[in-house]
């Protein structure tokens, strides 16, 4: 039982780091478990689950809550709360895990932390939903549709009214609803864990029988193109400790979601192209593109903090990579160096993250509308610096990994009013897929001086 208590402080931790001191979910978690790799590979997914699952379904197991406390949610003790959420969270989603066990180690986890005066509350309403959670009274899906999407999939009113109205949803209509339920549905099921091939250093087949002797499971992902171009991808399970497999070590693969591989593919780059990447940490994409062009060419990939540089570089040297450099700068700050030189540019740029929530579990209680309004404004005015990096016939690639049109397909059509001189050759808006990619937006833009000259 020692583990048990012991993994669920840990979850706890990650909980309050979450939601009293605003660190990234993703980060909160990776954190916690590289710091205790010698937790037994159970514990790790126990750990994971839970503190994932509990940020994940926040909005469903608050209205849970509400029902059989009589101090609501946002006036409990932030310990306290916590740790009724991961308890609520262990009863109404963990069937693995006994009610009264659940009940018991959040007792201890009260007392332990210091508050034994409220150790009875947390008792009591746990007990509580325990013994009646068979018998929560939900809103109505029918008058109250977007309160019952909400709080099903835990998923805040606003995106879903951003959303309905986006794609132009009623949520009164049914097939509308069916639509948005299963868009939702996607954001809630667990994201796959996809990896693409160094095909200069193995091929698809020979990381297959490397990833099986290592006890890990790979199988090709058929959702991606079949094209010579396709990025060479595979799903893996099985593992524990995926920077602890020497495969991983040899760089003979990358962690990268296959929207983000759809991105660099989008570049096309040719042999000898000059490419430069303006927000590349932690650097999936421009190591895809400089390994699609086989040690030819060369990539600059920049960004804006020594921190992420860091990043860059270490992939960089683990992938073996030869034909691309890190470097620090910022992609406000024009570079008259590089005017006007560059075959293709990525613009993978800053934005809300509404496309990869269901593997960065706080983003729809962090992100906001004002949020989303800055960020859409911070694109245009770095789309308006990086354009001048675009030679005479080169492409622009502007991608986010949201859904959000005001961020997407919006600031393309401004861009193209702006910038008269470029052309729009193809733009996606990715959904996320229960077993497939992010949400993701891809823009393939063309400077047309060429063009032009071709038909003088």
């Amino acid at each position: 039982m020692a583990d048990a208590v012991n993994t669920r402080e840990l979850a706890l931790d990650i909980l309050l780091s979450v939601l009293r001191q605003g660190t990234h979910s993703h980060i909160a978690i990776a954190g916690v478990l590289e710091k205790h790799q010698y937790l037994d590979k159970k514990d790790r997914a126990f750990l994971t689950r839970l503190a994932e699952g509990t940020l994940e379904n926040l909005i469903r197991i608050d209205y849970i809550i509400g029902q059989f406390s009589k101090v609501p949610v946002s006036k409990l003790k932030p310990v306290i709360c916590c740790i009724l959420r991961s308890g609520v969270y262990q009863i109404c989603f963990m069937d693995a895990v006994p009610d009264s066990a659940a009940c018991n180690e959040a007792v201890r986890l009260a007392k332990k932390k210091g508050f034994h005066s409220l150790s009875g509350y947390v008792n009591g309403v746990l007990r509580n939903i325990s013994r009646s959670k068979d018998k929560i009274t939900w809103p109505d899906p029918d008058t109250q549709p977007g309160h019952w999407l909400s709080v099903r999939y835990s998923m805040p009113e606003w995106i879903i009214e951003l959303w309905s109205s986006q794609f132009g949803w009623n949520l009164r209509n049914q097939e509308d609803f069916i639509r948005m339920e299963q868009l939702l549905r996607s954001v809630a099921t667990p994201a796959p864990v996809t990896i693409r091939v160094n095909t200069n250093r193995c091929t698809q087949q020979e990381l297959i029988q490397r990833l099986a002797a290592e006890g890990v499971t790979a199988e090709p992902c058929t959702q991606l193109p079949e094209t010579p171009s396709a990025p060479c991808a595979l799903k893996i399970t099985g593992y524990d400790y995926i920077k602890a497999l020497p495969s991983f070590q040899e760089g003979l693969f990358y962690v990268q979601d296959i929207s983000s591989m759809l991105a660099a593919q989008a570049a096309a780059p040719g042999k000898d192209d000059f490419v430069l990447d303006v927000c590349a940490a932690p650097g999936g994409k421009a190591i895809q593109i400089a390994q699609m062009m086989h040690g030819n060419g060369h990539v600059l990939a920049r960004d804006l903090t020594p921190y992420k540089i860091q990043l860059l570089k270490e992939n960089i040297q683990r992938c073996q990579t030869t034909n691309i450099e890190a470097q620090q700068w910022d992609a406000t700050r024009p570079d008259q160096t590089l005017f006007a030189k560059a075959d293709i540019v990525i613009a993978d740029l800053p934005c809300s993250g509404l496309g990869v929530m269901r593997r960065k579990k706080d983003i729809r209680y962090r992100m906001t509308l004002s949020q989303i309004r800055e960020l859409a404004s911070l694109q245009r005015e770095i789309l308006s610096v990086i354009v001048q990096y675009v030679k005479p016939g080169g492409k622009l690639i502007y991608s986010t990994c949201t859904i959000s049109r005001q961020e997407n397909e919006e600031n393309t059509q401004w861009f193209l009013q702006a910038f008269p001189d470029f052309r729009l050759l193809r733009e996606r808006q990715i959904l996320p897929a229960a077993d497939g990619g992010d949400g993701f937006y891809i823009a393939e833009i063309q400077h047309l001086q060429d063009i032009k000259a071709q038909n003088i």
